[in-house]
Parts: C-alpha cells; sequence; structure tokens
C-alpha cells in the first residue's frame, strides 16, 4: 500500500510540474474531439469556423501562460520531470512566439481542416515544453516525437497540392531517420551508465568512473548531434530545409524556422548543462575535447553553407532556408563556448538570448510573406518583392526592419544577439574561440549581402506585376507582424530583463537533483 501511495504522489507531483502542457494537450484533445461534429461528411464547414479554433488556441496558451507565471521559478524535479529557470524561459519563449505562430496561421488553412491544423500546432508547442520540462531519457525521447508526428500533418493539412504533398514526404522520411539516429544514440548512453533518469545520469559521471573514455559514451555522442543536428539544420543534415521551405505553406515553414531549432538546442542542453555551467564536479556525457571540436567544425561549416548558399537563390524561401542553416551555425558558436570554461560573457546565456531574438526576427519575416501575398498567389521569388515600397509602404518597412536584424545591425535586436555570440567566443581567450568569433563576424558581413539585396529589390525596383492588389492585408499576419516588430526594436532597447533572467536560469537548473 505504501508503494502505491508513493506512487501516486510522485505522479501528482509529476503532473503538476507540467500542468501548462496539460493545458494545450487538453485543448488539443477538445478540438480533435469536436471538429468532426462541426464538419460535414462532404468536408463542408460554416463560414468563419477557422476563427473559433484560433482563438480557442489563443485561449489555450494564455492559460498555459497564466499558470507558468503562477509556478515560480525555484527548482523542483520529480521523477520524469524537473522544473527550474530553463523550463520557465523556454515555456515562455514557446508560449509568444505559439501565439505569432497562431496568428500567422489563422488563415492559412480553411474552415474545415483549420481544428486539426491549429490542433497540431498546439501539440508541437506542448512537445518543445515537455522536451524542455524532461529529466529522464525516454520522456525526453517521447517529446521529442510530439514534436516531430503533428508536424508531419500540420505541414500537409493547410494545403494539399504537389509541393506540399512533396515538402511533407521529404520531410517526414528524414524525420523519421533522425529520430533513429536519436533513440539509438541514447540506448548508447543507457547501456553506459545503467539509468535513463538524467540526473542520475550525471551523478554516474560525477562519481570517477572514467564513463567519458566509454566507447559507448563515444557513439551516443556521434550519433546524439547527428540525430539533433537534423533538428537544428545543422550541415550536413540541412538539406531537406531549401525544398520542405519551398513546398510547405507559409505558417510551416515559419513554424519549422524556429520551432525544431529550440527543441534541438534545449535537448543538448538538458543532456550536457552541467557541465556547461561549469560546475567543477559534474561532467558532461559527451567525450568533451573530441565533442567539443565536433561541433566547432560543425558550427563553422554550417555558417559558411548557410551564406553562401543563400547568395545564389531567387526564391525568397528558399533564401531563408539557408538563412535559417546559417543562424543555426551562429547559435552553435554560443553552444561551443558555453561548453568550455566562460568568459566574460557566458556562452549558453547567449545562445538562449540569441534563440529568442531569431524567433522573433524570422517570424515577423514570414508574417510579412503572409500579410502582404497577393489575394491570388504567394510571395515565391524576389520578383515578388519588386517594388513593394510602391505598392505595400509598410509591408515594406516591416520586412526591411526584419532583415536589418538578422543581418546585424542595429537599432535591431539581432546586432545585440550577434554581438553577445562574438564577445562570449572572443572572450574566453583560446585561440579556437577566437577563431570562431572571427569567422561569425566574417559570416555576418557575408549574410549582409543577400539580406540587403532584398531591400534593394523593395525599394530600388518597380514592381513586376502592376496588377498587384495594393489594399489586400491579411489582418492577423499583420498584427503578428506587428508584435514581432516591437520586439525587435524592444529588445535592442531594453534588452536587460530578457538577459537577466537567462543568467539567473544556469545556477538554477545546475542545483537541481
Amino acid at each position: 500500500m505504501n508503494l502505491t501511495e508513493n506512487a501516486l504522489k510522485n505522479l501528482n507531483g509529476a503532473v503538476h510540474l507540467v500542468l501548462p502542457e496539460a493545458v494545450l494537450l487538453a485543448t488539443v484533445c477538445v478540438i480533435f474531439f469536436a471538429a468532426p461534429f462541426l464538419v460535414s461528411e462532404r468536408g463542408e464547414a460554416p463560414a468563419g469556423l477557422r476563427h473559433r479554433w484560433g482563438w480557442l488556441s489563443l485561449l489555450a496558451l494564455l492559460t498555459a501562460g497564466w499558470l507558468c507565471w503562477n509556478t515560480g521559478v525555484a527548482p523542483r524535479t520529480t521523477g520524469p520531470f524537473v522544473a527550474d529557470g530553463l523550463t520557465v524561459f523556454v515555456r515562455g519563449l514557446t508560449l509568444v512566439t505559439g501565439a505569432i505562430l497562431v496568428l500567422l496561421h489563422w488563415n492559412q488553412a480553411d474552415d474545415s481542416r483549420s481544428a486539426e491544423s491549429h490542433a497540431c500546432l498546439l501539440a508541437i508547442l506542448a512537445g518543445v515544453d515537455l522536451v524542455a520540462a524532461a529529466n529522464d531519457m525516454v520522456g525526453l525521447f517521447v517529446a521529442l516525437e510530439l514534436i516531430s508526428i503533428p508536424t508531419y500533418l500540420f505541414l500537409l493539412l493547410p494545403r494539399r497540392d504537389a509541393p506540399a504533398q512533396e515538402a511533407t514526404l521529404k520531410y517526414f522520411l528524414l524525420s523519421i531517420f533522425s529520430s533513429a539516429i536519436v533513440l539509438f544514440g541514447l540506448s548508447y548512453l543507457y547501456g553506459a551508465t545503467g539509468t535513463t533518469n538524467l540526473t542520475a545520469m550525471h551523478q554516474a559521471f560525477a562519481s570517477g568512473k572514467n564513463l567519458p573514455h566509454n566507447i559507448l559514451v563515444a557513439v551516443a555522442t556521434v550519433m546524439l548531434i547527428a540525430g539533433l543536428g537534423f533538428r537544428l539544420t545543422a550541415v550536413p543534415f540541412h538539406f531537406y530545409a531549401p525544398d520542405v521551405f519551398q513546398g510547405a505553406p507559409t505558417s510551416a515553414a515559419a513554424m519549422l524556422s524556429f520551432v525544431p531549432k529550440v527543441a534541438g538546442f534545449v535537448a543538448l542542453l538538458r543532456l550536457m548543462l552541467p557541465a556547461a555551467a561549469g560546475e567543477a564536479s559534474m561532467h558532461s556525457w559527451m567525450m568533451l575535447p573530441a565533442a567539443t571540436t565536433v561541433l566547432w567544425w560543425l558550427a563553422v561549416i554550417t555558417m559558411f553553407t548557410g551564406n553562401l548558399m543563400a547568395l545564389l537563390q531567387t526564391d525568397v524561401r528558399r533564401l531563408l532556408a539557408f538563412s535559417s542553416v546559417s543562424h543555426a551555425g551562429y547559435m552553435m558558436v554560443g553552444l561551443v563556448v558555453g561548453m568550455q570554461a566562460s568568459g566574460q560573457v557566458n556562452g549558453i546565456n547567449a545562445l538562449l538570448f540569441y534563440l529568442a531574438v531569431y524567433g522573433i526576427m524570422t517570424l515577423g519575416a514570414f508574417a510579412v510573406l503572409t500579410a502582404a501575398a497577393r489575394s491570388d498567389r504567394r510571395i515565391q521569388t524576389q520578383d515578388d518583392l519588386a517594388g513593394l515600397s510602391q505598392t505595400k509602404p509598410v509591408m515594406a518597412l516591416i520586412l526591411a526592419i526584419f532583415l536589418f536584424s538578422l543581418t546585424g545591425l542595429p537599432p535591431t535586436a539581432g546586432f545585440l544577439g550577434k554581438f553577445n555570440l562574438f564577445f562570449a567566443a572572443w572572450s574566453q581567450g583560446s585561440e579556437a574561440s577566437r577563431s570562431l568569433a572571427c569567422l561569425l563576424a566574417a559570416n555576418a558581413a557575408l549574410g549582409a549581402w543577400y539580406y540587403l539585396r532584398l531591400i534593394g529589390v523593395m525599394y530600388l525596383r518597380d514592381p513586376v506585376d502592376r496588377s498587384n492588389d495594393t489594399g489586400s492585408i491579411e489582418a492577423p499576419s499583420l498584427v503578428a507582424a506587428v508584435l514581432c516588430t516591437i520586439g525587435t526594436i524592444g529588445l535592442f532597447l531594453a534588452p536587460g530583463p530578457l538577459w537577466h533572467q537567462i543568467e539567473s536560469l544556469v545556477g538554477t537548473v545546475v542545483s537541481v537533483g
């Protein structure tokens, strides 16, 4: 009886730690249950039904945010879940960007399919939060799959034409392959440590069992970097991105540009943060010298590949896909230097700050592409942006702000994000880290070419098609673009609150367990 009571007590405690995610998943269940009763057998739905699902999704996110706000940041752990500063930060990031994605997706799916697509988006966001709350390898893998499986539907539901089907199939095949690699790596890590609990795993490394030199740990290191590299769009696991971004609906491409990156980086941090936080008594599951070298080269190759390939693109979506690859390389710089002794700026802090900034500016760029699209076709090539300053000057100005931020120019948050990454690498003082800082600066200059080229297309060229309807602007996406603009400028003017919260979270993570 005592065992049953203890099990129930642990279960109740575990549920209490993931109440925001429980709200999101409960809303998903309600939507999936109710939606079929509102759509006829012929697929006909009441006009405006998509607005109801959009408002319900925003209400679920608001409720989850209220629960997160009232939970506090005191470190707690119960079995498979942990609540600490990193959990709270990721929840806040995903809930804010999730609301932007709901607005961006508002009119992307028709009334008959909007319920399922909004439910899939909420499930994806819940999966990201559960990755951050995971304290067990089994829970971590299940949370990653909670992101992947709804993504397949989210890519296909808004549009079922040939490009969308091709994009979905490519992502599906490569995603299940990467999931298999991650599971393979986790199994070897379990074989080396004899536990699936992350806290117990770190304690096993701290006990002096010489685990970093275990061949099983070496295999786990390679497999997990490779499998999670798919989610980061790190080279050479990036090649699906341009084709998928080009064929997928705009809201799905926006989601793929950011949400999987959050999941990938947070999963890596959950597995190695005690070592990344610099606690001498704790050791990473990775062989640190070898893993650092691998990640150093991945960061460099990812930055250069993304920027050089983006220079060759005339399709705006493919350009943003390779831009996403290059920014993954920038963020990996913070991961590399964060795994070592920190300089004046902690690399993990710089990574998390840039992750938030990147989410706002890249989702904002996709929101403009949605809001400024013609009623009969979407913005696809650079020619579709030609003369946008003449036909839709507000949209052109907002997109220019996001492009300046992606370049890393003031007065935008992208400037501070890149500067923090550069300073974190430079202040570490080693030859390898300073070389990485110089390569990051060179790539930022390289990326400026294609971002500023898009601004030139909008302001220096005349419209290719004079029949563009100047008055048609998609309202929810416009709201999303304006909110992202406020965030992009606001984080440049007042970065302190976000930065101070990030600074405080590393210590709370290390103190758990």
